[in-house]
C-alpha cells in the first residue's frame, strides 16, 4: 500500500487506520507549528494548514463551564497555496482523537481561548485565515491527536498532529 513519506500526511486506507488506532499513526505526525500542505478533491485546491495552539480546557464563552463535558480549542492558520478559491467549513474538517480511539468533530462554539474560524471561510489564492476550532469531549477524555482535511473533512489528504504539541 503506497503512502506518502511526508510527516503529517495520511492517505487512502491509512486514514481509516488512524481513526481506529491513533497509536499506529505515530510515524505520520506533525509537531508544534508544523505546516502541512493539503490538497482537496477539486483541481487547484491546496491549503497550507498549521496547528499553532491547543487550549485544554477552553472555557465556553457566555456559558457555565460545569457539566460532564469540556471544551478543547485548537488554533489553526490556513493559507490558500492553490490556484482555486478555497471555500469550506473548517470546523467539520477538523477532528480530535483521544487515547481510546474516539473521534470528535470540531464545531465553531465560542470559547474564551480566542476568536473562532468563521462557519465558512473563503480564501482567494494567497489568502490566509486564522482562528479556533472547538471540540466538545468528555472530561475524562485524553486528547491524542488533531486531524484536518479539506472538503469538510472528506478529502483523502489529511494533516495529523500528535498532542500534546511539542
Amino acid at each position: 500500500m503506497p503512502r506518502s513519506r511526508r510527516a503529517g500526511r495520511l492517505r487512502g486506507s491509512l486514514l481509516a487506520l488512524a481513526f481506529l488506532a491513533p497509536a499506529l499513526s505515530g510515524a505520520a505526525t506533525g509537531g508544534s507549528g508544523e505546516t502541512i500542505s493539503l490538497t482537496g478533491n477539486d483541481p487547484g485546491e491546496r491549503l497550507d494548514v498549521t496547528l499553532t495552539r491547543v487550549v485544554d480546557p477552553a472555557d465556553p464563552a457566555g456559558q457555565d463551564p460545569t457539566g460532564s463535558d469540556r471544551f478543547v480549542a485548537t488554533r489553526f492558520r490556513l493559507e490558500n497555496t492553490g490556484t482555486a478559491v478555497y471555500e469550506d467549513s473548517p470546523a467539520p474538517a477538523a477532528h480530535l482523537l483521544d487515547t481510546n480511539g474516539r473521534r470528535f468533530t470540531g464545531d465553531d462554539a465560542p470559547t474564551t481561548a480566542g476568536p473562532a474560524l468563521p462557519e465558512t471561510v473563503t480564501l482567494d489564492p494567497g489568502g490566509t485565515a486564522e482562528g479556533f476550532v472547538t471540540f466538545r469531549l468528555p472530561r475524562d477524555a485524553d486528547p491524542a491527536a488533531v486531524q484536518f482535511a479539506l472538503d469538510a473533512g472528506r478529502a483523502d489528504d489529511v494533516g495529523h498532529w500528535s498532542l500534546p504539541l511539542t
